[in-house]
């Protein structure tokens, strides 16, 4: 029978629930059990296709072509595993799916309300997964906290699931402040949390404290006292000083061993020498590579955010830590390049530059001499989706001499659209139908051999992930070959190009895709890989 861990979150947002619910999986995982995670986004939106980065952080994009929360990202890293669309799980989508039943008449005549309509539904979508696999964990983090008036029938609903007799586990994420003029820390903000769980009828079986600093015994045993629950049920999250370190945070106080004896199950066997070995190594490493992540989406009001291309930079983890070396990423925002190009020579202080990708005008030119300085200075390049795009752009206008080319989407006008609209996409942007109607999720890919993108990957078709609406217009692939540009991996009916490379170049590679969506911290995406290899070479 599936066991169902619920993860809510108090006190304040941005806690890291997401990491937190991951790290939970990891560790029974490796402790041998078959574990999946759902994401619940209380917002009114179907999916997180139309929001911006810096609005909801990034964009996650799974194999089937869903676009997601990035918690799902964190999962997916921290299981290795394929997470399908339908584990996250938004208002919009339940409320949808509610009155398209009551339009078909399926409720019979009855009067439809959030309960028991609303809540009945959301159980349903909860259920699935363990419908369809044979799971032993379903683990479920609610967005937002207690106390939202959007996540109410959420709350509502996973507290019913209990009552009918499904097995659940209710951890209570919260953060533990210390005021800088008292120097202590408070437990106060979590009390009030708790209760306000509790007064939706959920009595949580696990409080985990976010704090700067680890949990001492007195605030425990206040906590303990005033929320209901035993000292070993409260668990100590503090920083640390690295998020894939936090599963073993949890195992030094038996967090798996705790939860199992909730649900009267035996620990199978316990694999976590790998996880430690590799925690172990990389908090050894002592040689740095800088990598310049180049975008646009950086900045919001005052404050700098680096959720927006989270992916991308762990990506730059993954690879870097491979190679044993310590990433050093640079936030650059291309912008600053347009204000003033002389600012373009700080780009030989990088090891390596990655344009990742991105929509709209804003920054574009700044990224296109980017990507010249690179090709000209021999900088290792790695392009993404829009850097892939740019990348034809900066090779027609500079090499190949085309005057004025561009992509249709900063420049409607332009004399040589090298990146033109997909062909179907072109009446969906007519009616306005932006909301999953890109190019989404895993596509073949087949590669030329003897190329450098073939050689990475060591296989002749690749599957990688997608999320846009614009491609190498097929009408100057020819052109841009004959000056020079490898167009390394085409769709397998040879119309899309997926990958290009420069041949006399340390390593100029691009791709259409989104590679670092599939990269693991065991398993370097193979491009980024190379762009540390490259990079170390340089270095």
């Amino acid at each position: 029978m599936v066991n169902y861990i619920i993860i809510t979150g108090g006190v304040i947002s941005g806690l890291g629930k997401g990491i937190t619910t991951a790290s939970i999986g990891k560790i029974l995982q490796l402790h041998g059990y078959k574990v999946t995670a759902m994401k619940i986004d209380p917002y009114m939106n179907c999916d997180a296709g139309t929001l911006r980065p810096t609005e909801h952080g990034e964009v996650w994009v799974t194999e089937d072509g869903g676009e997601i929360d990035q918690d799902l990202g964190h999962y997916e890293r921290f299981l290795d595993i394929d997470i399908p669309k339908y584990h996250n799980i938004t208002t919009g989508q339940v409320y949808g799916a509610v009155i398209e039943k009551e339009r078909k008449g399926k409720y019979l005549g009855k009067t439809v309300q959030p309960i028991p309509h609303v809540t009945d539904e959301i159980k349903t979508r909860i259920r699935r997964p363990a419908k369809e696999s044979n799971w032993d964990f379903v683990l479920v983090e609610i967005g937002g906290t207690v106390g939202d008036y959007e996540n109410v029938l959420f709350l509502e609903a996973v507290r019913q699931m209990k009552l009918q007799g499904d097995r659940v586990i209710y951890v209570h994420v919260t953060y533990v402040p210390v005021l800088v003029t008292l120097g202590e820390a408070k437990t106060k903000p979590t009390q009030h949390s708790v209760k306000t769980l509790r007064g939706i009828g959920i009595q949580p079986d696990f409080i985990i404290t976010r704090s700067e600093a680890p949990l001492d015994n007195v605030r425990r045993e206040k906590i303990a006292m005033f929320c209901n629950v035993h000292e070993e049920e409260v668990i100590s999250d503090s920083n640390i000083d690295n998020v894939y370190a936090v599963t073993l945070l949890f195992e030094k106080q038996d967090f798996c061993k705790k939860v199992l004896h909730k649900l009267n199950l035996r620990k199978d066997h316990n694999n976590l020498d790998v996880w430690e070995k590799f925690i172990k190594k990389i908090r050894t490493l002592k040689n740095t590579v800088a990598i310049g992540i180049v975008g646009k989406y950086f900045d919001i009001g005052t404050s700098q955010l680096s959720d927006s291309y989270i992916s991308v930079i762990e990506a730059v983890k993954h690879a870097a830590w491979n190679n044993n070396l310590k990433p050093d990423v640079k936030w650059i925002d291309s912008k600053v390049f347009e204000k003033d190009p002389k600012k373009l020579s700080t780009l030989d202080l990088l090891d390596g530059i990655i344009v990742p990708g991105g929509f709209g005008l804003s920054g574009i030119q700044g990224k296109i001499d980017t990507i010249r300085y690179a090709r000209e200075h021999k900088i290792p390049y790695l392009g993404l989706c829009l850097g892939m795009q740019l990348a034809v752009v900066e090779y027609a206008q500079n090499v190949c001499n085309l005057k004025g080319a561009h992509s249709a989407e900063a420049n409607k006008k332009t004399k040589h659209p090298v990146i033109d609209f997909i062909p179907d996409q072109v009446k969906i942007v007519q009616e306005s139908q932006y909301g999953a109607t890109m190019r989404l999720g895993a596509y073949p890919a087949i590669l030329k051999k003897g190329s450098l993108v073939h050689k990475l990957y060591g296989e002749n078709k690749v599957y990688e992930r997608h999320r846009h609406r614009y491609e190498v217009n097929p009408d100057y692939v020819e052109q841009l070959e004959k000056c020079g540009l490898i167009f390394s991996g085409r769709s397998p009916d040879g119309v899309l190009m997926e990958f290009m490379e420069i041949s006399e170049h340390p390593y100029f590679v691009a791709t259409q895709a989104h590679p670092e969506f599939k990269s693991r911290p065991l398993k370097p995406s193979p491009l980024f890989d190379g762009l540390i290899k490259a990079a170390k070479k340089k270095k």
